[in-house]
């Protein structure tokens, strides 16, 4: 249809991996808790925006950790997942900052390619599914 942007007939994905190799993503519970008045002082559809001028960016329904409120998770590009990166849960995220620091993590390459900087390790978390799951992995010195 001829008048409107690729990202409206397609979606976001779709425009960004006919441009190249798959950037970074980044996930933004926007659900009951996070985005939503609950988490006061903060702009969330300025923090999406931000976000959106620098990477594909996902809005997703309720993660299931409300005590982090707002919750961003950074995935690895495929050269990042292919040097081993993995997701990077972020959660309290709730000043622009905040959002600038995470944006100039991914331009810089996000997981697997630069390190998380040491501002936003403040924000890192496991996911309490992630927890258990690793839990109940063996490993050195469990059975």
């Amino acid at each position: 249809m001829p008048g409107r942007p690729a990202e409206e007939l397609f979606g976001d994905e779709a425009v960004a991996k006919a441009a190249g190799p798959a950037p970074c993503r980044v996930v933004v519970c926007r659900d009951c808790c996070c985005g939503s008045p609950k988490v006061t002082g903060v702009d969330h559809a300025a923090q999406t925006a931000r976000l959106r001028a620098e990477v594909p960016v996902r809005i997703s329904a309720c993660l299931d950790v409300c005590e982090q409120a707002n919750v961003i998770v950074v995935q690895p590009s495929a050269a990042g997942r292919a040097a081993g990166g993995r997701p990077v849960w972020l959660g309290l995220v709730n000043d622009p900052d905040a959002t600038e620091d995470i944006t100039e993590w991914v331009r810089a390459g996000g997981p697997g390619i630069a390190p998380v900087p040491e501002i936003l390790d403040l924000y890192t978390f496991t996911p309490p599914r992630l927890a258990r799951a690793s839990q109940d992995r063996p490993g050195p010195g469990r059975p």
